[in-house]
């Protein structure tokens, strides 16, 4: 592997990590401070990381549509809870066509106020519900402490809304929802395992009843949170007066759900897998999953370089080729390294006279000679080894990085490194604050036997995962 460009991970690692997002070409800051431009690179892996989510979001019985970006300032006022937690944060246009509004609207900072005004319109009786739309947006919330991917002022993200005839129905989606689309997705095509849970009182979203969320371990040992969904019980239906007619004849309100993701999973990618030496992507996210270099010009290594792309190509593989012989092998090779593509094959003319070609895999270094005639396969076979070999590092390293503890002193320590498992009785009575006032939180709370609690906010008999976050 060739030697690192970057600053080491256990020196800085927020330094470590703006710089990968800037030498991968991922992102920059924009104009506006807190906000970002995000790189033709990096935003074909949210392509990719988009189209997965969206797939297992249309399986859970989803529709896409889409819902203005501005939203009128008394819509937000009818909900009393979800205004007061999003206030410090929205982004309020009063004068617009050279003049002052007669009302001013709000920049969309998430849209349950704005879908459930539509909601209300488009239910009418039971035989309406469910009732599943998913809307692909931006969204603007005023980020203090901006940092590319993790918090920035405007961001990209699904959000699902959905309203239903029961409470069980709404909790049975908002679960569904967490594991079949969420959590999935994070193990299936990111290689990240999440600890799924519930959200205390304190970290629920603002005008849920419950919070279920999925936490992922990045690689100096902080929490992320990378996706939640929410249990709203009935109180954005009263706020919006979403009623339907039940099976009796009777009016009733609707019982809801809404959930999210966003480029925040970005940030995921980068600090769950990343080494000193870049990205690490797992295939399924790669824009590249294959780059043919040529070593070096003649004797046919440019033309067996280009037919081997072709090749690649035709077997379903993201190839590109790189037959920029006027910059030096090892620079290129730097490059496609901190870019963090899977598979490397090395194209030289010694190589070719011996009939074979150099593979080499990003996430373990390993290169090894192939004959010519089988580069596809191997290529294709070791493609094939990389998710399940990242997902097993990462797993490794978090559960290296779990203690169980018991007492508020002792996961305070724990959490400056990891992740802590504090019995939830001790949240009670400012246990809570006074790991928050240690710059620590709850991240979710689960059962003994690792599984999902039920809704509310009861803590007997739970175990509270803590940890220092983004």
């Amino acid at each position: 592997m060739a030697a690192p460009v970057l600053t080491p991970r256990a020196d800085d690692f927020p330094r470590w990590y703006q710089e990968v997002v800037a030498k991968a070409e991922l992102a920059e800051n924009g104009p506006v401070r807190g906000t970002m431009v995000i790189r033709p690179y990096g935003y074909a892996i949210w392509e990719l990381l988009q189209a997965e989510l969206d797939r297992r979001i249309k399986a859970v019985g989803a529709q896409n549509a889409y819902f203005p970006l501005f939203i009128p300032e008394a819509y937000l006022r009818r909900e009393a809870e979800h205004v007061e937690g999003f206030s410090p944060e929205l982004a309020v246009v009063t004068h617009g066509g050279g003049k002052e509004l007669e009302e001013p609207v709000v920049v969309r900072p998430t849209s349950e106020t704005i879908i459930n005004a539509s909601i209300a319109r488009w239910v009418q009786s039971h035989r309406d519900l469910p009732l599943i739309v998913n809307q692909w947006a931006n969204v603007v919330r005023w980020e203090l402490r901006p940092r590319l991917f993790l918090r920035t002022t405007e961001f990209l993200w699904q959000e699902g809304h959905t309203a239903h005839a029961t409470e069980d129905d709404a909790r049975a989606l908002a679960l569904r929802v967490l594991r079949e689309v969420y959590e999935d997705t994070m193990v299936q095509v990111m290689a990240v395992p999440v600890v799924t849970g519930r959200k205390t009182a304190r970290e629920r979203f603002a005008g849920a009843t419950t919070t279920w969320t999925c936490e992922g371990m990045m690689g100096d040992g902080k929490a992320l949170q990378m996706a939640t969904s929410h249990e709203l019980g009935q109180n954005f239906a009263r706020a919006f007066d979403i009623t339907f007619s039940d099976e009796t004849g009777s009016l009733v309100h609707a019982w809801q759900t809404s959930w999210g993701a966003s480029t925040r999973l970005m940030g995921a990618l980068i600090m769950a897998h990343g080494d000193d030496a870049g990205l690490r992507l797992p295939p399924a996210l790669a824009p590249v999953q294959a780059v043919v270099l040529v070593a070096r010009a003649g004797d046919g290594a440019g033309e067996a370089a280009a037919a081997l792309a072709r090749d690649l190509r035709a077997a379903g593989v993201r190839a590109e080729l790189d037959d920029r012989t006027d910059t030096s092998f090892g620079r290129r090779v730097v490059d496609w390294e901190l870019k963090g593509v899977p598979v490397r094959v090395e194209v030289g003319p010694r190589d070719l006279a011996a009939g074979q070609v150099t593979v080499a895999r990003r996430d373990t270094g390993a290169k090894e000679a192939v004959p010519v005639g089988g580069a596809v396969a191997a290529v294709t076979e070791r493609l094939a080894q990389v998710h399940a070999t990242l997902l097993g590092e990462a797993a490794a390293h978090r559960d290296r990085a779990t203690v169980e503890a018991a007492s508020l002193a002792e996961a305070v320590e724990a959490a400056q490194d990891g992740f802590a498992h504090l019995p939830a009785a001790l949240l009670a009575d400012g246990g809570e604050q006074r790991l928050h006032e240690a710059a620590v939180s709850v991240r979710c709370l689960r059962t003994p036997g690792g599984g999902l609690p039920p809704s509310g906010d009861d803590l007997d008999g739970l175990v509270a995962v803590v940890a220092r976050a983004y």
